[in-house]
């Protein structure tokens, strides 16, 4: 019961996601590599709330994904803290909407952990997602 609660409170709150991760997306926007990686299908953002990537990467696209990371990691820590869930839990619910912010031709991780590619349609989500 505490635990569903606390998924609860979770979703909720990651209402709000968009604001916080909003500066951490907008930064990665700026960086040319990433922005042509996420275009070309490179790179995509994964269940877990994190980038992945589609293809083996070269070292300067490692080091980029490799910051957005750290940088999603550090805001999933600090607001799973304020939510009293785990960075697993934020992140995942950060992963369920960052994945249906995807937009048609991107990359995304679908629930049986494939690569697809975003159409017109919703993208396939994890049945926990709200």
């Amino acid at each position: 019961m505490a635990r569903t609660t606390a998924f609860s409170a979770l979703i909720a709150a990651a209402v709000a996601l968009p604001l916080v991760a909003a500066p951490v997306a907008a930064l990665a926007q700026r960086d040319p590599a990433y922005a042509a990686a996420r275009a070309a299908g490179q790179v995509g953002e994964k269940m877990d709330g994190y980038l992945g990537y589609v293809t083996p990467p070269n070292p300067a696209l490692k080091a980029v994904v490799d910051d957005i990371n750290l940088k999603r990691r550090a805001v999933y820590s600090e607001k799973a803290q304020a939510q009293k869930a785990t960075v697993e839990e934020y992140a995942f619910t950060s992963g369920c909407l960052l994945i249906a912010q995807t937009q048609p031709g991107e990359k995304y991780q679908a629930p049986n952990g494939t690569w697809q590619t975003r159409t017109s349609a919703p993208p396939q989500r994890d049945s926990r997602c709200l």
